[in-house]
This record gives C-alpha cells, structure tokens and sequence, in this order.
C-alpha cells in the first residue's frame, strides 16, 4: 500500500499470511462494490463475501469508509505501477510512448470498469486527494518517458503540448469510466486506447495553430 494509505490509519500486513489475508478482503469488497453499488456497501457484507467474521474485518478497519479507501488505493497503485511498466517497455519513439500509455490506462479501467465509476462517484476530500496523486504520478511518467523524443514534436511548445495532451488523455479516461453506464460511446477500451493513440499523435504530429484574430 502507498505511504497515503499508511497515514490513513491501515495496518499493512508483515507476513504472509496476513497479506493473503488482506487480499481476500480487497477482493470481497472489489466484488461487493461491483455487484451491489456503493449505497449497498458495508462491512458484513464484505465480510460475508470474503468467508471471515465482520469482527476480522475490524480488527484491521475502523469502518468502511476506510475500507473504500485501501480499495481505491489499491486500484490506483495499480494504475500507477501499470502505466510504468507500460512505459519501460515501450517502443521507441514518440508514437510507442503514446500507445504504451492510452493502452495502460485502458487496461486497468478495463480491469475494473465495475469499480472505478462506484469510487469516482462516492469518494470523500481523502480519495480525491489520492485519486490526484495517482494522477499526477502517472503525468510525470508520461512526459519524463516522452522527453528522449520531444524533436519529433512539431508543436511550437512542445513543454505545454505534451502537458496539453497528457492530461487531456487522462481527463477522456477518467470521464469516460465515471459516465460509461449512462452515456456510452459503444467503444471497447481496446478501440478507445486505438483511437486516442491516434488522435494525440495527431495533435503533436500538427504544426503551432493559426493565431487568434482579438
């Protein structure tokens, strides 16, 4: 779990056992907010999911509210070390970086395209700072993973065309996980990751934009 998690007051496991432990609870709940929605989601039932005693639970959460947290903590670590190692093992050049990170962000909301729109729509002051952590880590790997191929930028800016662009991607991901069930684009997440490889490719494959007439 990320040092965030820690300040919130979670007990991470040391041995084995107990990280198996936790696991099976990360999973139940995954499961319980998958299936039932975040108004349904308690405790007992995780507890009743995961086969364990709503008192273990306890034992290692004050409630749910921080259960919902290490759910979305673990998520978004996963999206964080997911787009990472996307990017290490990306093809070179500027249009390897780009699909290796639409592709990475696809992959995880594909994953969990059940949970993440439950933890968008419920999240309380905390979750929204972890979901911005999680956000800006991955924006930084992006463009540190893109810089070695910055000349084949045509955008006059290039510094202001890749920030433009990354989080322009990350904003259509997030947007799109959090509307999907009630305004859906008919894409799978595989054609959407296509598709935005292309359009942003094309936004910094373009030259600087004609000056605005005031």
């Amino acid at each position: 779990m990320s040092q965030r998690s820690v300040e919130q007051g979670f007990r991470p496991p040391q041995q084995a056992r107990s990280r198996e432990s936790l696991h099976k609870v990360l999973a139940a709940a995954e499961h319980v907010l998958a299936e039932q929605g975040i108004e349904e989601f308690t405790v007992a039932a995780v507890a009743e999911r995961a086969g364990m005693s709503v008192g273990a639970i306890y034992r290692r959460f004050v409630g749910k509210n921080q259960l919902l947290y290490a759910v979305k903590d673990q998520l978004l670590g996963q999206l964080e070390s997911g787009v990472s190692e996307a990017l290490r093992a990306a093809p070179p050049g500027l249009d390897g970086i780009v699909g290796a990170f639409t592709r990475a962000l696809a992959d995880t909301f594909a994953r969990h395209d059940r949970i993440f729109p439950e933890l968008l729509d419920g999240q309380r002051a905390d979750g929204r700072e972890r979901g911005l952590q999680a956000l800006a880590a991955i924006q930084t790997a992006f463009v540190e993973a893109a810089r070695p191929w910055f000349e084949e930028i045509r955008r006059t800016d290039r510094e202001q065309a890749i920030g433009m662009l990354t989080r322009t991607v990350i904003g259509s991901c997030v947007h799109r996980a959090a509307t999907g069930r009630y305004w859906s684009d008919g894409l799978s997440w595989e054609v959407w990751a296509s598709e935005m490889t292309e359009m942003a490719l094309a936004y910094l494959g373009s030259g600087e934009p004609a000056a605005v007439v005031p």
